[in-house]
């Protein structure tokens, strides 16, 4: 059940007595983000979200990075094409409710395709659309942030590193378990500002894809 009033703060008692969801105010969002602005403005710095919600926290990071990619990109499609695969590569997000999954992957992808089609509505690229897709349902979770796994399964979760090196597509995979504790030593997200770094051995690594083609790699 998506909350339509953005600043309602819960569905209901039930869920808030069973899962202590109660969502984030807008202006507690915006003063919160706005203490790492500086960040949000790099295109590929990555935030992650443990308890994602309805998505208040990471619709909000997009149409903040929107904006400078927009500002940047939008008279060269191919650039903003590639740009915006690191922008939606960069958002990760878990949650315990499914219907709280379900509904930031479809406020996200409203939230990319609004200025999309807007800007490149006679030449959209059909392939790049299903790979924002793809990367979108990879990056939000159905999962528990206290056990590190899927909910209901003996399953860790695992989230994609998605790196653009030459116009190319990189995909690392790692549990998230694994980069969590990369996190707490190195107080960043997979690497520093996008760049490969010498983590452990991920769990798969794929062959570089043209950086449209991320819907191929599953």
């Amino acid at each position: 059940m998506s909350i339509k009033n953005k600043d309602q703060q819960i569905v209901s008692k039930e869920r808030v007595a069973s899962f202590a969801e109660v969502y984030t105010a807008q202006n507690e969002v915006n003063a919160m983000l706005d203490l790492v602005d500086h960040e949000i403005n790099k295109l590929e710095s990555r935030f992650f979200e443990p308890a994602c919600g309805d998505g208040n926290f990471l619709i909000e990071v997009l149409d903040r990075k929107l904006k400078v990619l927009s500002s940047k990109y939008k008279k060269n499609q191919f650039e903003f094409e590639k740009n915006s695969i690191v922008v939606n590569g960069s958002l990760y997000g878990i949650d315990v409710l499914s219907d709280n999954v379900v509904n930031t992957r479809k406020r996200l992808k409203k939230k990319f395709f609004q200025m999309y089609e807007y800007i490149f509505k006679n030449t959209m690229n059909q392939n790049f659309v299903k790979s924002i897709n793809f990367i979108i349902d990879k990056n939000i979770i159905h999962g528990d942030a206290l056990t590190l796994k899927k909910v209901n399964l003996d399953v860790p979760v695992i989230f994609s590193e998605w790196t653009i090196v030459n116009s190319k597509l990189k995909r690392r995979d790692f549990t998230l378990s694994e980069l969590m504790s990369y996190t707490f030593e190195k107080g960043t997200l997979f690497s520093d500002e996008g760049k490969n770094v010498n983590l452990a051995s991920p769990l798969k690594e794929y062959s570089f894809t043209d950086y449209d083609m991320a819907y191929i790699n599953d």
